[in-house]
């Protein structure tokens, strides 16, 4: 397979570390806005022929394409911030090759009621073309990362093993990790984050998506390895995604944030730095989303500064011979692991694996189809299979019903 890597952040790397070794990667492109992190990242890589660099700029498609040809590349994959995606999937589609992301197309709050109905989606944009694709026979991977992806194949897994009914199927993720020296420095793009946990979070319920406040509807969960975590509601691409495959009344997405961090969030967005339309400071344009994203650390660059682990995973809660039953499918990622095998933290590489396997499985005709398709839409066992054998096995904690 020749991928082209449309961007080389923390993300990016880890993808490329994580193919390195395998055989069937014949090429991968790191391609970046910012040459000399490109280049660092094939320094790691040992290899400029298999991981040539080439510059990139996400917002022009024609750019992308004339890569995408001049490398003859069977897949683009995806590993900038989700603000590129149409870009990056229009040109997919025009060149012609199989398209991959791990975070959809952006969504836009209802313009009068965005607590309790959503407006645009995430992903409408990609499922609203998806009828091209497949006339086109082209496959377009949406939602491949951890959480979209893993969690979603787990979802699938459960209701083709575990569940003869499912009442709900809800993303859990949580994590200790502490960044040493730092008193406020993210783990994962500030610039995504601030995406998805401001916007209107997504339930969905009895057959129809529904929209409710930030940092809504809080419980504790006891995380494997962890321990128990504060959780709420944020808006993430399961919840659009998993009911499209399966059936389940309700589908939720909630996340660890911590009290400090969700103070952060609110003060950024009372104070209009969550922006991420331009404005004129001094008579240059610049993006009030884009300063933060600039005055806080690299994530990519954090990892020896990083301790603890993070855990990502899909509670299922339903029946099975008629008894209730509720169970938790997780994969728990340890920092120091992570930096150890691959040079990357573990947030990132939690997060990059799961494309990898994809590809695998692409690559050696084991999931196939055409269209816009998520994680769901593919036989989950092959993927579960694999992971362990890519450093990251899955577990699984039956719970009380």
């Amino acid at each position: 397979m020749k991928v082209l890597l449309v961007g080389v952040g923390g993300v990016g790397e880890a993808i490329a570390a994580i193919a390195k070794p395998r055989a069937w990667m014949e090429q991968m492109v790191l391609a970046d806005y910012n040459i000399k992190r490109a280049e660092e990242v094939q320094k790691k890589m040992g290899d400029n022929q298999r991981f040539p660099v080439e510059f990139i700029d996400a917002s022009n498609q024609k750019g992308i394409e004339d890569l995408a040809k001049q490398y003859n590349v069977d897949l683009i994959m995806n590993s900038v911030d989700p603000i590129f995606n149409k870009q990056i999937f229009d040109a997919a589609y025009s060149v012609g090759v199989m398209y991959m992301d791990m975070a959809m197309t952006l969504s836009e709050p209802h313009p009068t009621d965005p607590f309790n109905k959503p407006g645009i989606k995430l992903g409408d944009y990609q499922f609203d073309k998806a009828q091209d694709w497949e006339k086109k026979n082209l496959l377009a991977l949406v939602g491949f990362g951890v959480e979209p992806g893993m969690a979603d194949v787990f979802a699938r897994y459960a209701a083709d093993h575990l569940f003869d009914e499912i009442e709900e199927l809800g993303i859990r993720d949580g994590a200790n990790i502490t960044i040493a020296g730092y008193e406020f420095a993210p783990n994962f793009s500030i610039w995504t984050t601030i995406e998805e946990c401001l916007n209107p979070p997504v339930i969905w319920q009895n057959g129809e998506w529904i929209t409710t406040a930030p940092f809504s509807e809080p419980e504790v969960f006891d995380f494997p390895e962890i321990g128990p975590v504060e959780i709420v509601n944020v808006e993430h691409e399961e919840v659009l995604l998993m009911p499209r495959w399966i059936k389940t009344k309700r589908a939720t997405f909630k996340y660890g944030l911590g009290d400090q961090f969700i103070s952060v969030l609110k003060t950024l967005h009372m104070l209009g730095l969550d922006n991420k339309e331009k404005i004129t400071v001094k008579g240059l344009q610049v993006a009030p989303r884009d300063v933060v994203a600039a005055c806080l650390p690299d994530p990519a660059h954090l990892g020896d500064k990083m301790s603890g682990k993070t855990c990502a995973g899909t509670w299922v809660k339903g029946t099975k011979d008629g008894k209730a039953r509720q169970v938790y499918l997780y994969q728990v990622a340890d920092n120091k692991a992570c930096m150890d095998t691959w040079g990357c933290q573990a947030v990132v590489a939690q997060t990059a694996f799961s494309a990898v396997i994809a590809m695998d499985l692409i690559q050696h005709g084991v999931w196939k189809g055409v269209g816009v398709l998520g994680p769901e839409a593919f036989p989950p066992d092959p993927f579960m299979e694999k992971m362990a054998d890519y450093g990251f096995p899955y577990g699984m904690r039956e719970m009380a019903a």
